[in-house]
């Protein structure tokens, strides 16, 4: 295709940030790795880490979005019958950027996780 664009200004649609699969590799992660654990706020460092990155590979493997810049945010701390509220803003495309969220809970600890999508133009 001689004088054709090359580039991409939006992604197709099977190339999108999938809302939906996302939450649910957050879910998977979030309910093996936390089931049964106890907290303890000397590790919470260290597993926050560790469940921001598992969660960012599974994504990028299961959901194929390459040309998205991911954005993990994970929030973990103790169970004590208290509320919490967790907010972000930013500016983006509402075309191609996206987020999803979920949120675990035992009788020890809470954590909520949230994976922000942004298409990389």
């Amino acid at each position: 295709m001689e004088g054709s664009n090359t580039y991409l200004i939006r992604p197709h649609h099977q190339h999108k940030f999938k809302a939906a699969i996302v939450k649910e590799c957050i879910h998977d992660i979030l309910r093996e790795r936390l089931s049964g654990l106890q907290y303890d706020p000397e590790g919470v460092p260290d597993l926050s880490r560790s469940l921001a990155e598992s969660i960012k590979n599974k994504v990028k493997g299961k959901c194929g979005v390459d040309k998205y810049k991911l954005v993990v945010q994970v929030v973990i701390g103790e169970q004590r019958g208290e509320g919490v509220k967790m907010s972000s803003r930013c500016f983006w495309d509402a075309d191609t950027d996206s987020y999803a969220e979920d949120v675990f809970m035992n009788d020890s600890l809470f954590c909520a996780a949230a994976v922000f999508g942004c298409y990389y133009y």
